[in-house]
């Protein structure tokens, strides 16, 4: 049932068993439910030590698989793993998936082949089940809605079903591995999930490189969720998501295994480098958080390239208790984002103290924020509001829990400016207005109006800017910069422009803050607004 291939051994020194599909009865005629057949030359693989599943040209419709270790997956060029479009086909372990892993160590996913996982028709039948009280979530009301919503054609059912789409929990992902070590995914294509794309939990070893994240077939569909994951190594990939880009969560931690051997206690994520990545987004491009149960630390981000992205380009996040410490973001472009970067400590796990969000370095980024929606043309859209002011990048602690020791290196953020204060308009006078929020959701929009165009900063100490460029197209009546509760704030190379006769800095709660070696030359004591208790400040003409 299988053959011998001499390249691509399993172990050095021996060569690799393959155990192609259709010799186990596969069709690959995209009608056919293949499951059986998959499962059966995986298993065999596994029975042999290990070896290459291997899929040659041509569609094979499935339900979930589950894959072991010392197995490698591989898609050949032509070759399409089409998930079923019916939820019954699919198990879970703690999500339901197209491909599953449990516990495994050695497993690899590779090839020129594709992945599709129908999430449009997924997600209808999803819904249709939740219609149907199969999930036993939903109230009467619900289901009726949900029913007239089954009723519309593929774009509007796409882009007006927030409020009726099924929990995404019952929404099948294409990828989820949990508590599994030494994990390769290459070149492979991921398409149309109907929830989550892909999400690897708990796991030590991670490498991803060279795939391409398609799917903007519905809602949540999230590029890449590494959660409680050390040594993780992610590069060279294009990611086009409708939810978040790439995204690290931490859910709590956990044992790898469970008392199997894999004893290394992980809450958090470790060890993780992220680079030469491609990414369209209708949320954030790349993010820490929303979940933050544990840690983040030791994260570093190099050359990225981020376009038509709703959110922040960068958002850094945490809410739940965690810290988020240790973290290099360098070499980012980003056209077309709702904004450059978020920086958010927030408490909305009231269970466990507030966390962290210290050492933090973001240098050689360029960001053109638009005057438009970021993320025109996706299928399914983040409600945008036209006649909102285009909002500025933020870092917001709570009080007494500042963000501490952010250094903004070589950055250049060009926005549009041209707000309104006839919209909405919180000034200088009003930084009190604006709400705290510490309990809920993190997104640089939570705030509502913020009384910046370049960025706003509240309760943080030790911020450094270090050659920081704002820049606008149209006036603007905010300033460029607003520190409010701020501590040990150095400027060194911080320049605005086009100039303006009004102020471009203003300060409120501001102690130690340094403009000795800020680059605009005209800065003078009338370019910075004063609001209240603001102590040591030098540097001023």
């Amino acid at each position: 049932m299988f053959f011998v291939l001499a390249a691509g051994a399993a172990e050095p020194g021996r060569a690799a068993a393959i155990f192609e599909v259709p010799t186990f009865g596969a069709k690959g005629d995209g009608t056919t439910m293949d499951t059986g057949p998959i499962q059966s030359a995986i298993d065999a693989a596994s029975k042999a030590g290990g070896g290459v599943v291997w899929l040659p040209a041509g569609k094979y419709l499935s339900g979930s698989l589950h894959l072991k270790s010392h197995v490698e997956f591989h898609l050949d060029r032509g070759a399409v793993l089409l998930g079923s479009a019916s939820r019954a086909d699919y198990q879970r372990d703690r999500w339901y998936a197209l491909l599953l892993a449990d516990r495994q160590e050695d497993i690899k996913l590779s090839g020129d082949g594709v992945i599709d996982g129908q999430g449009l028709r997924l997600a209808r039948d999803a819904m249709r089940r939740a219609a149907l009280g199969e999930f036993g979530e939903e109230t009467p009301e619900l289901r009726q809605s949900q029913n007239l919503s089954l009723q519309l054609p593929d774009a509007e059912f796409s882009q007006k079903t927030i409020r009726d789409r099924a929990n995404e929990s019952e929404r099948p992902m294409l990828i989820e591995f949990n508590d599994c070590h030494a994990i390769q995914v290459s070149g492979v294509t991921l398409r149309n999930s109907s929830g989550w794309v892909e999400t690897y939990a708990r796991c030590d070893g991670l490498t991803i490189e060279g795939i391409k994240v398609d799917s903007t077939a519905y809602w949540n569909n999230d590029g890449m969720d590494i959660t409680d994951c050390r040594n993780v190594q992610i590069s060279k990939c294009e990611v086009n998501t409708a939810d978040d880009g790439i995204c690290l969560k931490s859910g709590g931690g956990g044992k790898f295994g469970q008392g199997d051997g894999f004893s290394q206690t992980n809450k958090g994520c470790y060890n993780v480098n992220i680079s030469d990545c491609r990414i369209r987004s209708s949320a954030s491009a790349l993010k820490l958080g929303t979940a933050s149960y544990g840690d983040f630390r030791k994260i570093h981000v190099s050359n990225l390239t981020v376009y038509d992205t709703c959110r922040a380009a960068i958002a850094l996040e945490t809410v739940d208790g965690g810290t988020i410490d240790d973290v290099l973001v360098e070499n980012v472009t980003a056209t077309n984002t709702g904004a450059a970067i978020f920086l958010r400590l927030g408490r909305r796990n009231l269970k466990a103290p507030a966390g962290q969000l210290q050492n933090v370095t973001i240098r050689n980024v360029k960001v053109w924020v638009p005057s438009g929606k970021p993320d025109a043309g996706y299928n399914t859209v983040v409600p945008y509001d036209p006649a909102a002011n285009i909002l500025p990048s933020s870092i917001a602690g709570l009080p007494g829990h500042p963000v501490r020791n952010v250094r903004l290196e070589n950055l250049e953020i060009f926005h549009p400016g041209g707000a309104d204060p006839k919209r909405a308009s919180v000034t200088g006078d009003m930084l009190d207005a604006v709400p705290e929020k510490a309990a809920d959701y993190p997104e640089f929009s939570m705030f509502g109006e913020l009384p910046a165009w370049g960025i706003y900063v509240r309760h943080a100490e030790g911020i450094q800017f270090t050659n920081v460029h704002f820049g606008r197209q149209s006036a603007d009546y905010r300033p460029a910069m607003v520190l409010d509760d701020v501590q040990q704030v150095k400027l060194a190379g911080l320049t605005v422009g086009p100039e303006s006769k009004e102020p471009d800095w203003v300060l409120q709660n501001v102690r130690r803050a340094d403009f000795n070696e800020t680059g605009n030359s005209n800065l003078t004591r009338e370019k910075v607004r004063f609001i209240k208790d603001c102590v040591d400040v030098s540097g001023l003409k």
